[in-house]
């Protein structure tokens, strides 16, 4: 599956609610998310309309190898 080109990070931020994250702050244009079932895991994203494909590609990868699953998994999770 192919990653959203015009993706924001707020836009990201509503989609990983899908897996467990949740915001726990914001600063300035950085969202803080948390994810509290099983081992704390945070990832920080850019507030920025769209997100830089490789950003968007590490920030996903993060919470995929956190998860145990693959990329495509966890965009089909998402995004589907």
């Amino acid at each position: 599956m192919r990653l959203p080109r015009d993706l924001s990070g707020v836009d990201l931020a509503r989609a990983l609610r899908k897996v467990g994250y949740q915001i726990v702050r914001q600063s300035g244009s950085h969202i803080r998310m948390t994810r509290l079932a099983g081992e704390q895991h945070h990832v920080t994203i850019p507030a920025h309309d769209p997100l830089k494909i490789g950003t968007l590609a590490a920030i996903l990868g993060d919470v995929a190898s956190h998860l145990n699953l693959g990329r495509d998994d966890l965009l089909r999770r998402l995004f589907d």
